[in-house]
């Protein structure tokens, strides 16, 4: 069977042949036919066989003709992650280029601005991540009433990656009567469930079987004695000098190994870049078209880059890590032996990685990984030896007799955080510090400083008012918690209690007494008019004596 067979358009027709292909791939065989009849399709096929162009052909076949409207894409493409949207668009582009159709595409870290020009004027083909989309769709940037065709893609990384109530979301904001294409690698019990809700009848494309490796692929290990990172590095370099590696790529498990061991593969001479999720978007775009165009041969990643990266030359994959989730191997691995071509894929097995490593084998059906043996891979040097003052990590503990600890007033001099060891460690370390020193001498000295102090304080009047809520006087000799100085209350003990407030001078108490008198001057002052003899008749009138601060 060839392209022409399949009954696509002849523009189409004509890129497809300037890009080299002739004959479609099983899946691209068996899904465009379907495709074409407005059927939803199912695709459950492993990577590289050929899904990107099983939905984009026959989607661009059907928008040949019409046109779209302002912010009413005609059809939609989901993808998990920016670098499977960017592989998506690039074959949009490659197999679209004789056609008059406008396509834009809206992930994150790239501007919205230029995007949001390209909805404006109309878009056919919108291709986007799902936190993206939902985002723009919510500002009202996007409507979804023009919607024809939804297509999801690597709908199992969705699961993976938490994705699954945005694309039931995506699902029910969609017309009802559009076509669904939906293609994964493997097949879930909740990607099955999604399937069965929001698919009318579709038609179950299935390539190879399920869970398997691709067979052009040769899967081999590398048993480490211990899951140190510097033993790893050690072991991975060796085996990168046995192999004829033309381009590789090396999957870490996390982001900052990543940066690591990309950067002591440069150190020995070897031509590597890193990439993983916490690069900007431009820098892992220009990262992964410097890798395409040759300008080095090893990637390092993290999953991020396992399904969106599209390179036929790659003839190695390296598992730095043992996947957490075994469907991730099969990704991985996938990278390689693409389009009919031989790989290789080696992966470090460490003691503690055993448990995920017989969930790989349960997955792909095998009983075993055929093994590499790395010479003195025991006598290698490991990271935890040697670190700092004390040993680093393996050291354990300050013992009583080591520098710093919060009694002795020294300046913690371990590393804290920095050193490897966490805060909390730190701390136990203070406080052991503290409980093997002399327990009595500092309260000791405190309680000499209080039986000499209150001797120079009796006597003295309170010039500070008392603070809220502490209205009970106190003995001037009991010693003050926070340092400050405090002075005796004086107290009348006929007419105070143990509740009453302090008073503060004598003069203040008539004040206060003198509620009556008190309004009266205010209402006298506040009359412009009223003389001070009239002040003094008014006061009068309440008892027929001055207060007392007439007198004086």
């Amino acid at each position: 069977m060839t392209f022409t067979d399949l009954g696509l358009a002849p523009k189409i027709l004509k890129a497809i042949s300037e890009m080299g292909y002739e004959t479609p791939t099983p899946i691209q065989a068996q899904a465009i036919p379907p495709a074409l009849q407005n059927r939803d399709v199912l695709g459950i096929a492993q990577t590289g066989t050929g899904k990107t162009g099983a939905f984009t052909l026959p989607t661009l076949h059907k928008l040949e003709r019409g046109r779209a409207r302002a912010r009413m894409p005609r059809c939609l493409i989901v993808c998990p992650t920016r670098e499977l949207a960017a592989q998506a668009a690039e074959n949009v582009e490659l197999y679209g280029k004789y056609l008059k159709l406008e396509m834009a595409l809206l992930i994150g870290g790239v501007s919205f601005a230029e995007q949001d020009r390209k909805l404006t004027k109309g878009v056919d083909i919108l291709i986007a991540t799902p936190g993206r989309l939902l985002d723009q769709f919510e500002r009202g940037k996007i409507l979804m009433t023009g919607v024809q065709t939804l297509i999801v893609d690597e709908a199992d990384r969705m699961l993976d990656m938490g994705f699954i109530p945005d694309i039931e979301r995506i699902f029910e904001i969609t017309p009802f009567t559009r076509q669904v294409l939906f293609f994964s690698a493997t097949m879930p019990a909740e990607i099955k469930r999604l399937v069965d809700t929001f698919l009318h009848q579709p038609a179950t494309v299935q390539i190879a079987r399920r869970n398997s490796t691709a067979k052009t692929v040769r899967q081999r290990i590398a048993r480490v004695p211990t899951g140190d990172a510097k033993v790893k590095r050690n072991a991975l370099r060796w085996i990168m000098e046995q192999e004829d590696i033309d381009n590789g790529i090396i999957f870490c498990n996390r982001k900052k190994d990543v940066d690591i061991v990309a950067k002591s593969l440069k150190k020995y001479g070897m031509n590597a870049e890193p990439i993983h999720g916490d690069l900007a978007q431009s820098l892992r775009t220009k990262t992964l078209e410097r890798f395409k165009n040759g300008d080095f041969n090893i990637l390092v990643a993290s999953d991020v880059a396992a399904r969106g990266l599209d390179v036929d030359t790659i003839t190695h994959v390296f598992n730095y890590d043992v996947p957490f989730h075994s469907e991730d191997y099969i990704h991985r691995i996938g990278r390689t032996g693409r389009a009919g071509r031989k790989g290789d894929a080696i992966m470090l097995v460490a003691p503690l990685d055993d448990k995920n490593y017989d969930q790989i084998l349960d997955l792909i059906n095998k009983d075993a990984i055929e093994e590499i043996e790395i010479p003195d891979v025991d006598s290698f040097p490991r990271e935890g030896k040697g670190r700092g003052r004390s040993g680093g990590r393996s050291s354990g503990g300050r013992s009583s007799g080591s520098r710093g600890g919060r009694s002795s007033g020294g300046r913690d001099r371990g590393r804290g955080k920095s050193s490897g060891g966490s805060r909390q460690r730190s701390e136990r370390r203070d406080d052991d510090a503290v409980d093997s020193k002399p327990a009595a001498k500092a309260p000791a000295k405190r309680e000499a400083k209080s039986q000499d102090k209150p001797a120079r304080r009796t006597g003295t009047t309170e010039r500070r008012r008392a603070a809220p809520g502490r209205n009970k006087p106190k003995d001037v000799d009991s010693p003050a918690k926070d340092g400050t100085r405090k002075v005796e209350r004086e107290v009348d003990a006929s007419t105070s209690t143990s509740t009453s407030k302090p008073k503060r001078s004598s003069r203040r108490t008539e004040d206060r007494s003198e509620k009556p008198a008190s309004r009266s001057r205010s209402r006298s002052r506040s009359s412009r008019s009223d003389s001070k003899s009239s002040s003094k008749d008014a006061v009068l009138g309440f008892g027929g004596e001055l207060p007392s601060f007439f007198q004086n």
